[in-house]
């Protein structure tokens, strides 16, 4: 069990200072556990890193996970799915039956449970497939269990996501 807490903790650690400094304030302390300076929930995504991180208001990293942004290129469509670097807030979001209305091409209803909208074309949502790479055609895949975590628990509308450069 200490192994895997272990494990568990080094993942904590690798994944929070994976972050760019640039959006953290350098705020940085060990006291009680990683902090960040923020002002309300933040979710933070790391395309180089495939993982996001969920920051309280109090800058206390609470979840993290691995996670998998746009693919370098989407053969369907024939251009860059990166999922674009910046500051969104969430304005819309909805449960385990949400659908894509643009994929697969032509018809939609690729499944996106738990989606949450930072754009009106990018969310963050669940997928069994959250593969080693950017492969998405732009919304931020994570674990079924961490979006439903994320929807009911951590994302409320207006909440902060930052999207770190690739």
């Amino acid at each position: 069990m200490e192994a895997r807490n272990l494990r568990k903790l080094f993942a904590l650690f690798f994944i929070f200072f994976s972050i760019n400094a640039s959006y953290a304030d350098n705020s940085f302390t060990m006291t009680n556990g990683p902090y960040i300076n923020v002002a309300s929930n933040t979710f933070i995504f790391n395309p180089r890193k495939l993982s996001w991180v969920a920051v309280s208001s109090n800058g206390k990293v609470v979840r993290s996970g691995k996670a998998s942004g746009g693919s370098h290129y989407c053969r369907d469509i024939r251009r860059s799915c990166k999922t674009p670097s910046g500051t969104y807030r969430i304005f819309s979001k909805s449960g385990a039956g949400c659908r894509s209305s643009r994929y697969p091409l032509g018809k939609g209803g690729a499944p996106m449970p738990y989606c949450m909208f930072f754009s009106k074309y990018y969310a963050i949502h669940g997928s069994p497939d959250v593969p080693n790479y950017n492969a998405s055609h732009g919304c931020i895949r994570v674990r079924p269990g961490d979006a439903k975590w994320l929807n009911q628990n951590f994302i409320k509308i207006g909440t902060k996501v930052i999207v770190q450069p690739y």
